[in-house]
């Protein structure tokens, strides 16, 4: 079955798995799919993910869930931009999540970063999700 929003996809099974308590999802793979769980990652959200590669071009990523007390790291994620409505946002509107202490994951044209990042780089980008 084809997926319109890969991100929102992953997302999804992300909350889905730490609602059920799970250590880890697996996901289809995908470069801008690696790239936000690089950012993910960076930011301590979640412990890590490893890829498995089947031939023919088709990745699947295991993503490795973090909880902390038996209570997910992960509060809140949640897709911005999407497929009928894209989000951007430049340097100076880009949206703080929980004044600061959540992430703003964008796709710049200098890559997929977080706020901080960006905002250090002055570069404003299309918002793809939050996450608290």
């Amino acid at each position: 079955m084809a997926v319109n929003d890969p991100v929102g996809d992953m997302l999804t099974r992300i909350r889905n798995a730490q609602m059920r308590r799970k250590s880890s999802v697996m996901t289809p793979g995908s470069k801008l799919r690696a790239n936000v769980l690089d950012v993910l990652q960076s930011e301590g959200y979640i412990r890590g993910y490893s890829t498995t590669e089947y031939g023919n071009g088709r990745t699947e990523f295991s993503i490795e869930l973090k909880y902390f007390d038996g209570e997910p790291v992960i509060r809140k994620i949640e897709r911005v931009s999407k497929p009928g409505r894209r989000v951007y946002s430049s340097v100076s509107a880009m949206p703080r999540v929980s004044n600061g202490l959540g992430v703003t994951i964008l796709s710049t044209p200098q890559g997929v970063m977080a706020d901080h990042e960006a905002r250090e780089k002055n570069v404003g980008g299309e918002v793809l999700c939050m996450v608290f």
